[in-house]
C-alpha cells in the first residue's frame, strides 16, 4: 500500500489502510456450498484447479454437470481422473485469469490450438476450447481441432447486457484492444487484461491473489472518483480487436450463423 500511495495520492484519495480477501469460495464457506446443492445450477465450471472429491461426488450427486479449467496435459488429466465431465482447454491467448493449478509454476504457456489438440488426442471427457475465439469461424475452427464446443468471454463483454463500465468499453472498442498483457498486478494471479495504467504499475511486492485486487479496486474506485478509468481490470483475450457491441441474443445467433457457414464451407473443400 506504501508502493500506491501516490497513485492514491494523484487522485486525492488514501489508500485503504488494510487489505482484505473480497472473494470466498465454497471451499472456505459451507454455506455458499450448501446453497450452491440447493440451488442446483445446470453447470458449475472450476477455475484454479479443483476442489475435493467429496465435493465433485456432491455436485454429481445434485445433477450438476461439472467443466474445470486446464492449461496443459497434465492439469486436463487431473481433471479427467477427478470425474469432472468435460475440459475447458484455456490457451494462453485468453483474456482475464490463468486458469493454472499453480500460478508459481512452470506455465508453457499453450495457445489455444496446440492446446486442444492435444487435449482432443490424449483424453476421452469432451473438450471445450477457450481462448482468443471471437467469431463462428473460430468456433468452427474449434471444432474442426476435436474440441466438442468453444467458450467464448471477451466475445460478450462488449454486449449491452455485460456490467463492464464504459471505460472498460471503450478501450475494447479502440486501438488500445490490440495490446494486451499477462500481469499480476490487478488481482495477485497472473491475468490477460488490455494494458492500462494498472497493468504499468509493476508487480514488485503484490499480496497473494485474492487480497492484491482488493488494493487494485480501491485504487481503481479512487481515479474512477476522478474521471481516469484507467486502473479497471479490463480483462481482454488476445481476440479482443474483433470484439462486436451486439446485444447478446444477436451476438450468439450470428456466432450459430457463421460457424455454421464455415463448418460447411470446410465440408466443401
Amino acid at each position: 500500500m506504501a508502493r500506491l500511495a501516490p497513485e492514491f495520492a494523484r487522485y486525492g484519495a488514501e489508500p485503504p489502510r488494510a487489505l482484505r480477501e473480497i472473494y470466498t469460495t465454497f471451499l472456505d464457506d459451507p454455506a455458499m456450498f450448501e446453497m450452491i446443492l440447493g440451488e442446483r445450477p445446470k453447470v458449475v465450471s472450476f477455475h484454479f484447479g479443483l476442489p475435493t472429491a467429496a465435493s465433485i461426488a456432491a455436485l454429481h450427486q445434485a445433477g450438476i454437470v461439472l467443466l474445470a479449467t486446464a492449461t496443459n496435459l497434465d492439469e486436463a488429466r487431473a481433471v479427467a481422473r477427478a470425474g469432472v465431465d468435460a475440459v475447458v482447454a484455456q490457451g494462453f491467448e485468453a483474456g482475464g485469469h490463468r486458469g493454472v493449478f499453480d500460478p508459481d509454476a512452470r506455465d508453457d504457456q499453450l495457445g489455444t490450438v496446440a492446446l486442444t489438440r492435444l487435449l482432443a488426442r490424449n483424453l476421452e471427457i469432451p473438450v471445450i476450447a477457450a481462448g482468443g475465439i471471437m467469431d463462428g469461424e473460430g468456433v468452427a475452427a474449434s471444432l474442426l481441432l476435436g474440441a466438442s464446443a468453444a467458450q467464448l468471454g471477451t466475445a460478450f463483454v462488449a454486449c449491452p447486457e455485460s456490467k463492464a463500465d464504459a471505460g472498460y468499453r471503450a478501450a475494447l472498442l479502440s486501438d488500445a484492444s490490440r495490446h494486451t498483457v499477462m500481469t499480476r498486478v490487478v488481482s495477485g494471479r497472473p491475468a490477460r487484461c488490455i494494458a492500462n495504467l494498472m497493468t504499468a504499475i509493476g508487480e514488485d511486492g503484490l499480496p497473494a491473489y485474492p487480497i492484491a485486487y482488493d488494493a487494485a479496486k480501491a485504487l481503481h474506485a479512487a481515479a474512477m472518483a476522478r474521471g481516469e478509468a484507467g486502473f479497471g481490470a479490463q480483462w481482454a483475450g488476445q481476440g479482443a480487436p474483433l470484439a462486436r457491441p451486439l446485444p447478446a441474443a444477436s451476438l450468439v445467433a450470428k456466432l450459430g450463423s457463421e460457424m455454421q457457414q464455415a463448418l460447411a464451407s470446410a465440408s466443401r473443400s
